[in-house]
């Protein structure tokens, strides 16, 4: 049983998140935000159908996020999310002085800490939570690809 407000439960909100974009035939990346308990921004890979390369699962929940407590600055906040932020996204994740990022899957060939340790140096990290199957939507995605 998964214990409730506990890592593994966001982390499996997230991965519903990344399941909606696996559905939609986007790369299946998943984000939360959480504050207090309470989730205040989600989002999933929306690069295709917005024909944005920016629309990151992390930056779709970074904006619903500052936008409901009205604010640029995540202090106090936690962001889930299925796969390792890239470097576009740990730059945002700087910006915005996130609390903690808790990542799923490592994403070892365009990962955030590729280009060195980019989030504020505030910032709590704790990767590794329900890695496998994090990993395994990914892998299966790419693979109906081939």
């Amino acid at each position: 049983m998964v214990e409730l407000f506990s890592d593994e439960y966001f982390m499996r909100l997230a991965l519903a998140e990344a399941q909606k974009a696996f559905d939609e035939g986007e790369v299946p990346v998943g984000a939360i935000v959480v504050h207090n308990h309470q989730i205040i921004g989600k989002g999933y890979n929306l690069t295709e159908r917005l024909n944005d390369v920016t629309a990151h699962a992390e930056m779709q929940a970074i904006t619903a996020a500052s936008n409901f407590i009205g604010a640029k600055y995540l202090w106090d906040c936690t962001l889930y999310v299925t796969l390792e932020p890239c470097i576009m996204c740990g730059g945002a994740l700087y910006w915005s002085q996130i609390g903690k990022v808790v990542f799923g899957a490592l994403d070892e060939k365009r990962g955030y800490k590729k280009a060195g340790n980019q989030l504020h140096p505030k910032t709590k990290v704790l990767g590794g939570i329900m890695e496998t199957e994090c990993s395994d939507l990914v892998k299966q995605f790419f693979k109906r690809l081939r």
